[in-house]
């Protein structure tokens, strides 16, 4: 069987998250198959995240709003490499197009009804039939028959060569100093319900950052610029000493990853930053409000605390985030004060 494996496509679209989950599927199977060629096929938005990665041979990039034309292209260029085995760990109709006519492919079993069950009408069958693994364990689910088994590492995030030198000068002259503890707050996410209350997330950086006399450093995408502008200001109307380096749609993904490798715990919504927080062994405070630990989204292989309303009747909602609260209360982020945020928080520094 190893010798047939020659040419492997993962195929996975989008996005943070998703993608970070992926390297443990990656490293297992470029060590089962140290020769094998493997190729990534992602959008172009989310290249940076395995252009780095040693054990990806070739990363395949479909634009961001790709057309249908574009894709049919696609799918003649992956027919013309003669792949063995395509890894589809998207299951989308656009992967499964890609895939359809190839000679061998696997997909990644979502446990769609059991997750349908569970957000439409709170009926949770996951313990009775397949169990609630990791999203990076349900992509190695895809390739078990081929001999291949976690390897218990985690995830990874690879960073390019002297860009841990150039974050560092970057940091010295924002103001922190090299003996300063750094502190990470990721406060938005993609989805509007799924992101924390600004002024709780302010209130967590104040006191994390008195009691450890650390520096603050707020990371988001451009579209989270605003929220963490806000988020800024009322740190610094609460303590105007307190150093805030806001890089909020200024820096790459990689760039981030390596500022958190400065920091000393990262306190974040459930989102793709979170991931690269793990991925990089972070210490991780994640604050979870309408999606659950069945849906495979907790943070994975790093020492962590989820933060989470339990006892509400409407949870889960959703299980990738909305726009707004179905309900109008947003009881499942509302409800969670911050005293439990930066307790948990504490609890990590103790360890």
């Amino acid at each position: 069987m190893q010798d047939t494996i020659n040419r492997t496509l993962v195929i996975r679209f989008s996005s943070v998250g998703d993608i970070v989950l992926s390297s443990l599927l990656l490293r297992v199977l470029r060590r089962r198959f140290p020769h094998c060629q493997i190729d990534y096929l992602v959008k172009a938005e989310f290249a940076d995240l395995v252009r780095h990665n040693p054990y990806v041979s070739r990363v395949i990039q479909f634009p961001t709003g790709g057309t249908f034309a574009e894709l049919t292209q696609l799918r003649k260029r992956i027919k013309s490499t003669d792949y063995d085995l395509i890894v589809d760990i998207h299951d989308s109709l656009r992967s499964r197009y890609l895939c359809f006519g190839a000679k061998r492919f696997v997909r990644i079993n979502k446990r769609k009804i059991t997750r349908f069950l569970l957000v439409k009408t709170k009926l949770n069958l996951y313990s009775r039939f397949d169990n609630a693994p990791s999203v990076a364990d349900r992509y190695l689910e895809t390739i078990k028959k081929f001999g291949i088994v976690n390897d218990g590492k985690g995830l990874e995030i690879f960073i390019p060569e002297h860009t841990e030198e150039r974050i560092l000068k970057f940091l010295v002259e924002a103001g922190v100093s090299t003996e300063k503890l750094l502190i990470a707050i990721c406060p938005s996410a993609k989805h509007q319900n799924k992101t924390w209350l600004k002024d709780r997330f302010a209130e967590t950086a104040v006191t994390l950052a008195s009691e450890n006399d650390a520096s603050i450093v707020l990371l988001g995408s451009k579209d989270e610029e605003a929220r963490c502008n806000e988020i800024e200001q009322l740190i610094h109307k609460a303590t105007p000493q307190t150093l805030v380096v806001n890089v909020a749609g200024k820096i790459s993904l990689s760039d981030t990853a390596a500022i958190m490798d400065r920091c000393i715990i990262i306190v974040t919504n459930d989102s793709g930053l979170m991931h690269i927080a793990a991925a990089r062994k972070r210490k991780v405070v994640a604050i979870f409000g309408p999606t659950v630990r069945e849906f495979g989204f907790f943070p994975y292989g790093t020492e962590s605390s989820v933060v989470e309303n339990t006892g509400l009747s409407c949870r889960p909602c959703t299980h990738i985030g909305l726009p707004a609260c179905p309900k109008g209360h947003f009881k499942c982020m509302n409800d969670i004060p911050t005293s439990h945020v930066i307790e948990s928080a504490r609890r990590l520094l103790r360890s």
